[in-house]
């Protein structure tokens, strides 16, 4: 669920202008499942350029504060998310830490870096949200660790269905800057697609994994 329409298309605006995301309809990208995708989103890129990354910073944790009030502890999900989780923390004077898709074969072993505590109030900071497993596998390790997992906050979502139904069956909550669909009608209404590309992304949003561009 985005916060609301103006950012969700504020967001689709600066992420395109840094290059964040590529939208290439008929020169698509393959990405590491083998799927054909006719995007590419790579939000780290934020932490290159200052005011977009202040804007994002300041917008997602205005909405943390909106939506849960001042959590005990900010958690980032390793590796996309652990530079623009840091900077939500460090607006809101909160601590950090980061959660490894596994935990360390070695020293502490730990899969939760940093420190925290049993009944502690956390929200989860995520990049980007596809199918959601790798996000819901870290909201998995902090429930494990026995704190209170009030919700995830992501910069971007491309929207599958698969996504919201595996976020329904973990009962976590999810809310996002942008989506998908409010990145099509932005990359239409600023000309960076034609109507017809927008069809064909719209089509592969829909069943992504069959998805041919020819």
């Amino acid at each position: 669920m985005i916060f609301n329409k103006d950012t969700a298309k504020k967001t689709a605006e600066v992420l395109l202008q840094i290059n964040a995301i590529k939208l290439q309809p008929n020169d698509p990208f393959t990405w590491a499942s083998g799927w054909k995708s006719p995007i590419y989103c790579d939000n780290r890129i934020v932490l290159s350029f200052p005011p977009i990354r202040n804007y994002i910073r300041a917008t997602i944790a205005k909405n943390i504060e909106d939506l849960y009030g001042k959590p005990d502890v900010i958690a980032g999900v390793a590796t996309g998310a652990i530079g623009i989780g840091a900077l939500v923390a460090e607006y809101l004077n909160l601590p950090f830490v980061y959660v490894r898709p596994e935990a360390k074969k070695h020293g502490r072993q730990n899969q939760i870096e940093g420190y925290i505590e049993k009944g502690q109030t956390v929200v989860v900071v995520e990049d980007l949200i596809s199918t959601g497993m790798s996000s819901l596998n870290a909201v998995k390790a902090l429930k494990q660790a026995e704190v209170n997992v009030k919700g995830m906050v992501a910069i971007f979502s491309y929207g599958f269905d698969v996504a919201s139904k595996n976020f329904k069956d973990a009962d976590v909550e999810l809310h996002t800057l942008g989506n998908y669909e409010n990145l099509l009608e932005q990359a239409l209404d600023t000309f960076y697609i034609t109507k017809e590309q927008q069809d064909i992304l719209a089509q592969w949003n829909a069943n992504p994994s069959e998805w041919n561009a020819n």
